[in-house]
């Protein structure tokens, strides 16, 4: 009896000694976080986009850390995803529901918007333009300064906008419902 118990024993303690070996990685250098466009705060998201925020750092952003003309994964570590919960209209292109991934081409003046149907790639090393759902050129416009990289969405008539910013840089993508 007192071997048993004292074998229950040991594989308890080197239990417990492997619950607490367990290693958890750091905090993210650019924390996920999501954005939603819903018609109010009870409602199931119209729009949900996941995204990892960057931040500025004193660094020079677009044009530098975000090149222009050259695709962007749009926020930093995994491609940024998008998920339209029905059919949306962006631009003169519909884009079916479903789950997609968000490029972007950053320029001085305007910004290409790219709708991917590549998903849980790792920023835009293996961006593949034939997978192109739609693109979109949208103005690029000025605000305060952004520390954070940002995503939020504003309600309009024909459905929302979703605002893009960092740094001084603004860029507003419109979605019709």
């Amino acid at each position: 009896m007192k071997k048993s118990l004292l074998l229950i024993v040991i594989m308890f303690l080197g239990t417990l000694s492997t619950v607490s070996a367990q290693k958890f990685a750091g905090l993210q250098k650019s924390p996920t976080d999501i954005s939603y466009a819903k018609k109010d705060r009870s409602s199931k998201p119209d729009i949900k986009v996941v995204y990892s925020r960057p931040q500025k750092k004193e660094r020079k952003i677009f044009g530098s850390l975000a090149a222009y003309n050259k695709v962007w994964r749009t926020g930093a570590d995994e491609a940024t995803e998008i998920r339209f919960s029905k059919d949306v209209k962006m631009g003169d292109q519909t884009v079916k529901a479903g789950t997609y991934s968000l490029f972007t081409i950053p320029g001085e003046k305007e910004w290409t918007i790219i709708i991917n149907s590549d998903l849980d790639s790792w920023g835009a090393y293996s961006y593949d333009k034939s997978k192109d759902i739609a693109r979109i050129n949208v103005p690029v416009s000025s605000g305060e300064e952004l520390e954070v990289f940002s995503i939020a969405f504003k309600k309009v008539d024909t459905g929302y906008h979703m605002v893009m910013g960092w740094d001084t840089t603004r860029v507003e993508v419109p979605f019709m419902l």
